[in-house]
């Protein structure tokens, strides 16, 4: 890590720790938008991290914003961040500015469609997406949707249809219905950007978050096991518990690499292959790391008293956002099959 990210990683460590409290962590799951925490985090330029200064932002790298959105997941920020980060990127490659505010993306499903028409001399979204991150909070909504044979980049105002739901750690995942929507702008998606960006990229930025959350498990229960004691000794010293903090240990450490390789290869272009494994892996981790996380702390790692679950039930609900490890399992079979047997061991370290 370069010496402006260590800063970056202080700076948000210290803003997080301060800000994201038990307290408003509560209140964010009853439904009470977070205004005072968000506006720290866009006066401090955590939201454009990937826009050109020119345009506001930091003009930084997908490495820069890797250490910030993986922050986020360690401290389980309820914003959505993540979705603005993103959001903004593919606003500015697009060549189109991003607002103030926060920004979801959409669709968030492979499966849901969103229509861009043009109408006049504009655009009109039409069509549905459901689980949408934060799809009412939000002001603005970036859709990567195929109109006239070429991936667009469209950017519309909160005022869609809004069916309010939740993910099990109660965050916003809302229903948007647009029906002839207009845009506020379109633009022809950068070079390289897919249809499916949204789709991509998300499970990019999961991949950031899951990885921060498993760092905040492995802290946790190593600090529980030194202070737990039983029949007159730390629980860390039993063997049984030394062994499960290895395990998680291990699966933190490969799903922040498997990460951290993602966004590096997102700086470099084409980074498709990257972000499958990247949430294959981090997948396999959340479901074995929060296993072992609650076994550790027992009965009271349960308990909506305990901070344990703000992060667990995080861990269970994102890694099935933006495609779970069954759908990037698949496409990374398929990438394999389509390049043949003897082209994949050139592909894996030339990479």
């Amino acid at each position: 890590m370069n010496e402006l990210r260590t800063i970056l990683g202080d700076v948000v460590t210290r803003l997080f720790t301060d800000l994201v409290t038990k307290d408003l962590l509560e209140s964010a799951e009853r439904g009470e938008w977070p205004a005072a925490l968000w506006q720290t985090v866009e006066e401090n330029g955590l939201t454009l991290p990937l826009v050109a200064e020119s345009k506001g932002g930091a003009g930084g790298t997908w490495g820069d914003a890797f250490v910030v959105i993986r922050a986020a997941g360690r401290h389980a920020v309820p914003l959505p961040l993540a979705e603005t980060i993103v959001g903004s990127w593919l606003l500015s490659g697009a060549g189109l500015d991003a607002p103030s505010g926060p920004l979801t993306i959409a669709p968030a499903r492979r499966e849901d469609t969103v229509r861009l028409v043009r109408a006049g001399a504009g655009w009109r979204l039409s069509g549905s997406a459901a689980r949408v991150p934060w799809g009412g909070a939000a002001h603005h909504v970036v859709v990567v949707a195929e109109a006239e044979g070429r991936p667009m980049v469209a950017l519309a105002a909160r005022g869609a249809a809004v069916t309010r739901d939740q993910n099990l750690a109660r965050e916003p995942r809302d229903r948007l219905v647009f029906d002839g929507s207009p845009v506020v702008a379109a633009a022809p998606a950068a070079r390289g950007v897919p249809a499916s960006a949204v789709w991509l990229y998300g499970a990019l930025a999961r991949s950031a978050q899951i990885a921060g959350g498993l760092d905040y498990l492995l802290r946790q229960a190593s600090q529980y096991a030194t202070e737990r004691r039983q029949f007159g000794k730390p629980i860390g010293s039993f063997q049984v518990i030394q062994q499960n903090l290895a395990v998680l240990a291990g699966h933190t450490a490969a799903a922040g690499t498997a990460a951290a390789n993602a966004f590096r290869a997102a700086d470099r272009g084409d980074a498709a292959f990257e972000i499958a494994a990247a949430k294959v892996r981090v997948g396999e981790a959340a479901g074995v790391g929060a296993s072992i996380a609650h076994q550790t702390h027992g009965a009271i790692g349960f308990t909506y008293e305990h901070a344990l679950q703000f992060v667990t039930r995080r861990l269970w609900s994102w890694r099935a956002e933006f495609g779970g490890e069954g759908d990037w399992a698949v496409e990374l079979g398929r990438a394999v099959a389509e390049r043949g047997a003897d082209a994949l061991w050139p592909h894996l370290t030339a990479r």
